[in-house]
């Protein structure tokens, strides 16, 4: 029943009243007099009744108007400011939340515009999912990436086809990056709350053509590098040579050559040593693949470094083991480089379909975005006196194998290097 009704037979009954007593006070009064009264009273009181209900009705009508064309998203609605005071009041301050919603409304779409055009052309593939795992929202990058140009909004993540590193890095949640078909490839994720329901925002960025360019510049500093070593040392060698030659002449001299030739020596060394480390990475051989066990290749590491052991330590897979036996040791011996509890490095051997999945854990600092997306360049270190040839040279032996490497951060703290060769 509307309110206006409602009020309307407060009224009557009130009425109805008023005359209900009026004929019980016939006995006390004259007739005439009482008939004057009522015949007054009613037209008063209809009077009365109609003001009050025709405002009611109208502010009910006001208010029914504006808050359904707010329920529509209509802020366009527009009240004709009259009538009394306090409805010409009401209807200015409708007109004022109006406008000011209409205008918020407008500078919010204008930026979703503004940002949805940046994310469309941006190379880096941007997708959100929401906590079923459904693509929410997708721009062209990520809809060529992971869909091959076709839709992606509305699609479950399992119905996709990726490839299987893009596919092991959705599964982790966490900061990946890795290789595939000579392409470089860094994912990187984060969950948080929309609208109280839980989202996870995906960027996946092709790396390849900026590496190459990064490349060229680290092959520059490799050459100074070099350069300047082999001054550093040629420069000492030439000036004992001469220390020597005086020696030679100078009998009394004699006792220091041994001395020199020993310092001679030792910066030939290093300088062999440090030669050999660069070279090491660009004569790489091809691997000559036999029939091993991961714990014959983790026997020569347990020697150097201490690590757990976790997984199929026991199973056999194609593979140069010496090579194979580099790999862990560099990343082994980063692991314990990396600040972290020795004690929390870990060695996870695991059989996942055809390949053989080993994955190296620490607890250490971890990699920053800038350090992770570099980690495999060729000559790229953050180690004060690093060469930057161990991860690069780990990779190229894992992909010599047919497999892949790939760098990630650990939930709590710490890195994980994930090697997946094939067994066979």
């Amino acid at each position: 029943m509307r309110l206006a009704t409602r009020i309307t037979l407060v009224i009557a009954v009130a009425a109805a009243v008023v005359i209900a007593v009026a004929f019980i006070a016939m006995r006390f009064i004259p007739r005439h007099a009482l008939l004057v009264t009522i015949g007054l009273a009613i037209p008063v009181v209809y009077w009365s009744a109609h003001i009050v209900v025709s405002r009611v009705d109208e502010l009910h009508a006001v208010l029914g108007n504006a808050l359904s064309a707010f329920r529509d998203g209509d802020f366009s609605l527009r009240l004709a400011v009259r009538g009394d005071r306090e409805l010409a009041e009401l209807k200015r301050l409708y007109n004022e939340l109006a406008d000011t919603v209409r205008e918020d409304r407008r500078e919010l779409n204008e930026k979703e515009i503004l940002l949805d055009t940046i994310l469309q052309r941006t190379p880096v593939a941007v997708a959100l999912l929401n906590a079923a795992d459904r693509v929410v929202y997708s721009n062209a990058a990520a809809r060529q990436l992971l869909a091959a140009g076709d839709r992606l909004n509305d699609r479950l993540l399992a119905d996709l086809v990726l490839i299987p590193p893009l596919r092991d890095a959705f599964d982790t949640n966490s900061d990946v990056i890795f290789n595939h078909d000579d392409e470089t490839f860094h994912v990187s994720q984060r969950i948080f709350h929309l609208n109280t329901q839980r989202h996870r925002l995906v960027l996946i960025e092709r790396l390849t053509p900026e590496l190459r360019r990064q490349e060229i510049s680290v092959w520059k500093k490799a050459i100074r590098v070099i350069n300047h070593e082999i001054n550093n040392t040629v420069a000492p060698i030439s000036s004992l040579f001469h220390s020597a030659r005086r020696a030679q002449e100078m009998p009394e001299h004699r006792h220091r050559l041994d001395e020199i030739y020993g310092l001679i020596e030792e910066r030939l060394t290093f300088l062999r040593n440090f030669l050999d480390a660069y070279a090491q990475f660009a004569r790489l051989p091809a691997p000559r693949k036999e029939k091993t066990s991961w714990s014959e290749v983790l026997d020569a590491v347990e020697a150097l470094y201490a690590f757990k052991v976790e997984g199929s330590p026991d199973l056999v897979c194609n593979m140069d083991r010496g090579q194979m036996q580099q790999v862990m040791i560099n990343l082994v011996k980063n692991a314990h480089e990396s600040g972290g509890d020795p004690n929390a490095i870990s060695v996870s051997i695991q059989r996942a379909g055809d390949e053989c999945v080993v994955r190296i854990c620490d607890r250490g600092r971890g990699m920053s975005e800038d350090v992770m997306r570099q980690a495999l360049l060729p000559f790229y270190s953050t180690k004060p006196g690093g060469t930057g040839v161990g991860l690069a040279l780990c990779n190229e032996i894992v992909e010599a194998h047919g497999g892949r490497m790939r760098i990630q951060g650990r939930e709590g703290g710490g890195t994980v290097v994930t090697c997946a060769v094939p067994i066979v």
